[in-house]
């Protein structure tokens, strides 16, 4: 009898069947093949959904917003949207750099803001396309330092453009060998018109003097803080009509450390803590604060024996005459002079004139 007739009349055992056909049978009966089952219909993530998870995304660069995992390292970071007036600072910064680029170079130029972001230093080192020039710069008043890099595509731009290349063709771009002393110098001047720039922008806020330290083609060294401190990152970009490239500012979170509290303004001069409302109302009530005057006629200095030698109808002589002049006094501070005298059944007090306080009497 063969395999399959064996099959049809029950002769065989239905698992050697199954086995025979090649599908696995579990063990545990009908729980078993329900377990089995479940396992078979499990959902497996494909690499996108895992990117997704981790925060990774190649589609998209790499000091952009982050999710999952990845936002979970970098929520430690601060973010510059706690700094309101630098926004500002760098609008103001691409309008001046757009006249002044304009003057250097004599052609068109458009200076555009592509975002604000907070990085950590490392990464931005790592993430720096090369070739590229970096520009260590000083603020003098903050003592400490910030990064200006430029790319390639800027620096062919630039110097195409001073040295008098033709229109309409791009930039020539030579790779694999160093940036020639006139390439460096060309790139220098356009980073100290910037760096003026930058000057300008900050005085309405705060002194800052912006000064070129060095140019670096290493990123290494242009290590200007440690690589796990938080950094702001501006991203600029540089078109001179068919030509232009990207610059990128870093300022580390120390540099601005210095002026923090007045790049937490809200708006431009905001006096924080202060309340209009509540200091008139203040004004209000001091002025209708009643206050306990005492009336000085005279001081003595008598020895403690004699004091305590006093008795009842004992008289102490005062060196005050009817028409002496006598102190007005609120505690310890003397306010004002004047005289006593006397309206109706009440001792009364003439005042002449205020007391001019001392700095003494001011610490009171």
């Amino acid at each position: 009898m063969t395999d399959d007739t064996q099959i049809e009349d029950g002769t065989e055992n239905p698992e050697q069947a199954n086995m025979a056909a090649g599908e696995p049978v579990a063990a545990g009966g009908e729980d078993a093949s329900v377990e089995a089952q479940g396992a078979s219909t499990e959902r497996i993530l494909n690499q996108e959904e895992i990117d997704s998870l981790l925060g990774f995304d190649v589609n998209d660069e790499q000091l952009q917003d982050k999710s999952g995992v990845r936002a979970i390292i970098n929520s430690a970071l601060v973010s510059y949207e706690r700094l309101p007036m630098l926004e500002i600072i760098f609008d103001r910064l691409v309008r001046l750099m757009t006249t002044s680029l304009r003057n250097f170079t004599s052609d068109n130029v458009e200076v555009s803001l592509d975002n604000i972001t907070s990085i950590r230093f490392g990464d931005y080192l790592n993430s720096i396309p090369l070739p590229a020039i970096l520009a260590v710069f000083r603020a003098q008043e903050l003592d400490n330092y910030g990064l200006f890099t430029v790319d390639s595509n800027l620096i062919y731009s630039i110097v195409d453009v001073l040295l008098g290349g033709r229109r309409g063709t791009a930039a020539m771009r030579i790779e694999g060998r160093p940036y020639t002393t006139i390439e460096r110098t060309l790139v220098q001047r356009m980073t100290e018109v910037i760096l003026q720039d930058m000057t300008t922008a900050f005085d309405p806020l705060a002194q800052v003097n912006f000064s070129l330290d060095r140019l670096e083609t290493n990123p290494r060294f242009a290590a200007i803080a440690r690589p796990a401190n938080a950094a702001i990152l501006v991203k600029l970009r540089i078109d001179m009509e068919d030509r232009g490239g990207r610059t990128e500012l870093l300022l580390p979170y120390a540099t601005l450390e210095p002026i923090r509290k007045l790049l937490l303004q809200q708006f431009m001069g905001e006096k924080f803590g202060r309340d209009s409302i509540w200091e008139s109302h203040l004004a209000t009530e001091l002025w209708s604060t009643k206050l306990d005057i005492a009336a000085i006629l005279d001081e003595q200095v008598k020895p403690l024996s004699k004091i305590m030698n006093l008795k009842v109808g004992d008289t102490l002589m005062l060196n005050a005459a009817p028409d002496s002049s006598i102190v007005l006094r609120c505690g310890d501070v003397p306010l004002l002079k004047g005289r006593m005298g006397r309206v109706g059944n009440s001792v009364a007090v003439r005042v002449d004139g205020a007391i001019q306080r001392t700095d003494a009497s001011r610490a009171f």
